[in-house]
């Protein structure tokens, strides 16, 4: 599989980071990152410190990168967080940045796009543009830990939100039990 991870300026980089953690961990998956300006400045707020991944980073104005075109065939997005901005960006085609037209791209070529998004509460605006994406193909998933599994940590938290996203990308994970999982234990 090959992958962009585009990482906005919404709250939760955690999410991005366990993403990207695990991704790192997993054979056959080419993956390459791109972080939004205010994605940077959040990571930074929120984590500290500068990302570091085995992975090529791209600059969000580079459009000559390869996911901005479709003949290029990566196979999936993931904009991690995602805020209801770029949301309402790519709900609308505005292909402004590398991040948006990766996304536009993903839509076009009826390939896996994934939104993270990261906003409470939402508001009728909010809502319609999560419709507009989900009709054109995308998954909104909203960065809304479960707690059936017991975590402990804000990681663990983070994993269970982390891998839903692993599972709409196919690729095999351990990080969070699964509800029948959860039940048999008990």
């Amino acid at each position: 599989m090959k992958l962009l991870v585009a990482v906005g300026g919404a709250s939760g980089s955690l999410y991005a980071r366990r993403l990207l953690e695990t991704l790192a961990a997993s054979p056959g998956v080419e993956v390459a990152t791109c972080f939004s300006q205010c994605g940077l400045q959040v990571w930074r707020y929120e984590l500290g410190g500068e990302p570091s991944f085995p992975f090529r980073r791209y600059a969000v104005d580079d459009f000559a990168s390869p996911f901005a075109s479709g003949s290029a065939l990566w196979d999936a997005v993931v904009a991690i967080p995602c805020s209801v901005g770029r949301l309402a960006r790519i709900a609308h085609g505005v292909g402004d940045d590398l991040i948006n037209r990766a996304a536009d791209v993903a839509l076009k070529e009826r390939r896996k796009l994934v939104l993270v998004v990261r906003e409470t509460p939402l508001s009728h605006i909010h809502l319609e543009n999560m419709l507009a994406v989900t009709r054109a193909g995308a998954v909104v998933l909203p960065a809304a830990p479960s707690f059936y599994s017991r975590p402990v940590t804000i990681e663990d938290l983070a994993d269970t939100v982390v891998a839903r996203v692993l599972d709409q990308l196919g690729l095999s994970h351990s990080l969070a039990s699964r509800w029948a999982e959860e039940q048999a234990r008990r």
